[in-house]
């Protein structure tokens, strides 16, 4: 039998299940080393390709995080970024480009803003918004051109899908973007280095971190540059690859040229080694290994204290400031420390955002080997182009789910309706639950399980449509509901009804988002004046009458907490609703009054003196003011005023 115990193969499976650490680079690598070994390379490039090169427009979105636009409007969403760009090189805020919802620093600091899970697994400049691109014809990539047309520079990454069904990094920034003087209100044709790659691809990422913007960033068009690839003769080469990638053992033997010296019914040889010398290879090859390292050490192991010595709470604290990929790296040093980084408590926060290239089923499998006593759990931006299946995910959580408190998986293309089943019935002990841009209208998935959760403390459900009558349950089973996000969440769900049943059963409710819902009415805002601990609110192009009478002064006077206040494009403003907010919201830090017309200059100047906490203020397409009042205002009051509009706008205004 075999000379390695149960223990060890169970140990060794469970640490080798995936090649975690593996680079797309290696992957490109191998896959070309596999060309040149099968003779079927036509150029010193490294690929078969037809000679030209080819420019092309994106033709369609495959996946996005997040638009300003909603799914009913043609107006900044995510499918004005494919053709030709329709406003470069002119410079402003135009409804015909892809916008996405956040912009600088604010919305982290906000009363609604989320801690990141395992913040050491991010990389220096974490992307805060993506967008996947399909092109017509697949291309060896040698340019990608961005034309940007509002606030450019939140560009931090690109990705390219290629056939190996993997994703290679071509361009990244090591610093944030800085708008230049000289560069303010001017469109921008970006087209940064990037890496080379022998791979085809049609498929490119863009990810975006808007830190440093000072408003929202707008995009016209991407461009993919690159030689035309024979994409037949190029998939009969992947397809070789992949059936000698499947013999993985025989093949990282030959790289190192292991041949038993045996030339005659070769293969047969080397299955028999397989099944009666391989363990006594590898044991002896141990114990030679730890002969020789005793003879070299042996005195002064007499002398010396190792990590060994450690108390393995000591060790456990140390391991835990590590990020995922250095966990499974350095679980490869010794067996003392793969047991260490395997422990089930530097497992019992997962966050696989950053990872989202990386994550597959064997991932999720050997993770919930190790992920025991798992409370914190985020998947989001995975699952695209089947990486994960909706099998693994769900037995996943139903190994896992039971002890989750806090769950996130947004832009997550894994959920079914099984998977939504299960779980509203195995994470029933969860707290925060977030659903962000997970399905489309019409519904594709049916979430009437989640009415079973009922220790729900946050729930996100931005431009997720669901059902209306499943959101009124969920608020009358969940009392503790501190954090809600209802925007985009489909026409079908009225908000009055929310509004009447969060003011009945949810008073402890701290942040409220309805930007761009419908059927938000001044009997609404009534019915939330009851939830006095509200600090943010956003009823941005969700209050569409012509008149709102005493509602907003009502919820005004009982929300004494409000910090944050987004009213944009609200038709019912008046100039008696502006002077209430600044007589009754001593606390407030961000107002948002874009679009916001019939205002006198003289109550925006009441506001600024009355809310002396005040940080931020939107003033975007509102009349009435023009830019030398604006600049004067931001240098007096020392507030960041946006107003996009405005031609000519000063060097000196915060903006």
């Amino acid at each position: 039998m075999s000379s390695v115990s149960d223990e060890d193969v169970r140990k060794t499976e469970a640490g080798a299940i995936v090649d975690f650490i593996k680079s797309s680079a290696d992957a490109d690598e191998e896959l070309c080393n596999t060309f040149k070994e099968s003779g079927q390379l036509n150029d010193s490039e490294g690929f078969c390709h037809a000679g030209y090169r080819l420019d092309q427009f994106a033709q369609d979105v495959a996946d996005f995080s997040s638009q300003y636009g909603s799914d009913y409007s043609i107006s900044y969403t995510a499918p004005n970024i494919t053709g030709r760009p329709r406003k470069f090189p002119e410079y402003g805020d135009f409804p015909e480009t892809y916008a996405m919802r956040t912009y600088g620093e604010w919305w982290k600091k906000a009363p609604s803003y989320v801690q990141e899970i395992q913040p050491q697994n991010f990389s220096k400049i974490p992307a805060q918004d993506f967008i996947v691109l399909y092109f017509e014809e697949y291309v060896l990539p040698e340019d990608i051109v961005v034309y940007e047309t509002f606030n450019p520079g939140a560009l931090i990454r690109i990705w390219a899908y290629t056939i190996t069904k993997s994703w290679f990094c071509l361009w990244e920034t090591d610093e944030l973007y800085k708008p230049q003087p000289h560069s303010i209100n001017k469109a921008r044709r970006f087209s940064p280095p990037l890496k080379k790659i022998n791979l085809p691809t049609r498929t490119i990422r863009l990810e975006f971190n808007h830190s440093n913007l000072g408003y929202f960033t707008e995009i016209d068009a991407v461009l993919l540059g690159g030689r035309k690839v024979n994409i037949e003769s190029a998939q009969r080469v992947f397809d070789s690859y992949e059936r000698q990638r499947k013999c993985s053992i025989l093949r990282k033997l030959q790289r190192i040229q292991f041949r038993p010296n045996i030339k005659d019914n070769y293969h047969n040889h080397l299955r028999e080694f397989f099944a009666n010398d391989l363990n006594k290879f590898i044991y002896v090859l141990s114990n030679n290994r730890e002969i020789m390292t005793d003879e070299l050490h042996s005195e002064e192991c007499k002398t010396t204290i190792g990590l060994k010595d450690m108390p393995f709470e000591i060790m456990l604290k140390i391991f835990s400031y590590l990020d995922l990929i250095s966990l499974f790296l350095v679980g490869q040093v010794s067996k003392f420390f793969y047991d260490v980084s395997t422990h089930p408590l530097l497992y019992g926060e997962l966050n696989l955002k950053p990872y989202w290239h990386l994550t597959t089923n064997d991932l999720l499998c050997t993770l919930a080997k190790r992920a025991t006593v798992l409370k914190k759990l985020d998947l989001s931006w995975c699952g695209l182009f089947n990486t994960i299946s909706p099998t693994e995910f769900k037995k996943f959580i139903q190994q896992r789910g039971d002890s989750l408190i806090c769950l996130r998986l947004d832009s997550c293309k894994i959920l079914n309706a099984s998977c939504i089943e299960t779980l509203g019935i195995v994470c029933d002990n969860l707290r925060e639950l977030s659903l962000r841009n997970c399905s489309t209208d019409p519904p594709l998935l049916n979430f009437s399980c989640l009415a079973n959760l009922k220790n729900l403390e946050r729930l996100d459900l931005f431009q997720t449509v669901i059902e209306p009558e499943l959101v009124l349950t969920m608020l009358e089973n969940n009392r503790k509901l501190k954090h809600l996000n209802l925007a985009f969440c489909g026409i079908a769900v009225n908000m009055d009804a929310v509004a009447q049943r969060i003011g009945q059963y949810n008073h402890n409710l701290v942040s409220l988002d309805m930007w761009k819902s419908r059927f938000l009415s001044a009997a609404g805002l009534e019915a939330l004046s009851k939830c006095c601990d509200l600090e943010e609110v956003d009823f941005g192009w969700c209050l569409r009458e012509v008149s709102l009478g005493d509602s907003l002064k009502q919820l005004l006077l009982n929300c004494k907490k409000l910090r944050k206040l987004f009213l944009a494009t609200v038709r019912g403003i008046t100039d008696r609703d502006v002077e209430n907010i600044a007589n009754f919201c001593s606390n407030l830090e961000q107002l948002d009054l874009m679009g916001v017309s019939g205002i006198s200059k003289e109550r925006y100047y009441e506001l600024l003196m009355k809310c002396r906490k005040l940080q931020l203020l939107d003033l975007s397409f509102c009349d009435n003011i023009d830019g030398e009042e604006i600049a004067y205002w931001a240098r007096t009051f020392k507030v960041n005023i946006k107003c996009s509009h405005i031609p000519n706008v000063p060097n000196d205004m915060r903006y």
